[in-house]
């Protein structure tokens, strides 16, 4: 299945926004919407820090891990998520961009490495989907990058 890509400009450095999306507790504060029931384990940043959540989307739930693989300060961290009884195997990867005017640019893409045979059937439907709600993702990470680096005085 083709990849699933989705950015947005937020006016924040690039080592500002890693320094939040290392944190692997603080993407339950942007994703909630669609990623429930959040547990822990592992550091609490850098690779090997994983969560176990439930992800609704489509009217389907499925119980998902997280785990950061790969992480290269202050530009990418890669994280591997399983799911469908380990029938789906993703990645997604964050990418940090400076922009010239200051501020960044963070790209999330999220690629499929096996999908279940539904996935592929419906894959035009499955990435719209994902799509869709990985752009409101990016609208309430650019939000909670606001309050965290106010909050924080950085």
């Amino acid at each position: 299945m083709k990849s699933v890509t989705v950015s947005i400009d937020v006016p924040r450095t690039p080592e500002q926004v890693y320094d939040f999306l290392d944190v692997m507790a603080h993407h339950e504060r942007f994703t909630d919407h669609y990623l429930t029931g959040w547990s822990y384990s592992g550091p609490d940043r850098g690779i090997g820090s994983c969560a176990a959540v439930t992800a609704t989307l489509g009217g389907k739930k499925t119980d998902v891990t997280i785990e950061v693989v790969k992480a290269d300060p202050p530009m990418c961290i890669v994280e591997r998520n399983v799911s469908a009884g380990g029938r789906r195997l993703a990645h997604g990867t964050y990418t940090v961009e400076p922009l010239r005017t200051g501020g960044s640019r963070v790209s999330f893409t999220y690629a499929w490495a096996r999908a279940p045979l539904a996935d592929r059937l419906l894959a035009p439907l499955v990435r719209a989907t994902m799509r869709r709600a990985n752009r409101t993702v990016m609208r309430r990470l650019a939000t909670e990058l606001v309050r965290h680096v106010s909050a924080s005085g950085s």
